[in-house]
């Protein structure tokens, strides 16, 4: 029922927007579509959105399964394995405002305020705990016959996390992608903060500005925008359904 109310007042001619608002418009129309790419460039904002999220998610990809695979496969001396997971844990669990002030001070010093760069690495600092505590799990659940089976054939440690522990956690990956592809998608703290150029907002940025421009409200454009940032995490949900089903139960269940 939002969705459809979003829908609504997205097709919804600005005539129709005062006075009595009917469920179903009378009319339909894509002229607040139209008036987000030409007047407002929202285009501008979905590419910066495409590239801070794309670029997050690798990065947290690469170094949060990397540091899950170690964790959960390496001994560590002094019984450190433990604290070191809950310090991991912690790290997500605090809110992201914690980190502005010495991330801030970091960005300012190597001169990369205003640009991209500050909400890429700031989601990869909150994507990379929730990955590598996921996926523990994934890992310590696979059997280590196999793994001893593929270095007893002579493959190198990086042969066997890449051609055979990855295929074989790919439904806890593509789980673990989606959860951070949402944060990225929608993260707005730090991207407020770090940014204030209006070519490097991101689309939820520029839909703060679309609601408060002028004082006044054009739910309209608002409803549009909406409707346009659901778009990306509907498609990946769509295509990677299968293996998210299969993920997360996998995950949330330890025999």
């Amino acid at each position: 029922f939002p969705i459809y109310w979003l829908v609504a007042m997205a097709v919804r001619p600005a005539s129709e927007m005062a006075g009595h608002i009917s469920v179903i418009p009378q009319t339909l129309t894509l002229e607040h579509f139209h008036q987000l790419f030409t007047e407002k460039g929202f285009g501008r904002a979905i590419l910066n959105s495409l590239q801070t999220t794309g670029f997050s998610l690798v990065l947290s990809l690469a170094f949060g399964l990397c540091a899950a695979y170690i964790i959960a496969r390496h001994r560590f001396r002094f019984g450190m394995k433990k604290p070191l997971t809950y310090w991991v844990l912690l790290v997500r669990v605090l809110p992201p405002v914690a980190f502005t002030i010495p991330l801030y001070t970091m960005f300012s010093k190597i001169g990369v305020l205003n640009t991209k760069v500050p909400p890429t690495l700031a989601c990869v600092l909150i994507n990379i705990p929730l990955i590598i505590w996921f996926m523990i799990s994934f890992f310590q659940d696979l059997p280590e016959d196999i793994e001893e089976s593929a270095q007893i054939d002579g493959a190198t440690e990086w042969q066997l996390f890449r051609k055979i522990v990855l295929p074989l956690v790919a439904p806890g990956i593509a789980a673990i992608a989606m959860l951070s592809f949402m944060y990225a998608w929608n993260e707005y703290t730090y991207s407020i903060i770090f940014v204030q150029s209006p070519s490097n907002y991101t689309v939820p940025l520029a839909l703060a500005v679309l609601n408060t421009e002028d004082n006044l409200t054009n739910f309209g454009l608002v409803a549009a925008g909406g409707v346009i940032s659901v778009i990306p995490i509907t498609l990946f949900v769509i295509f990677a359904q299968n293996y998210l089903i299969s993920g997360l139960s996998s995950g949330a269940v330890k025999e």
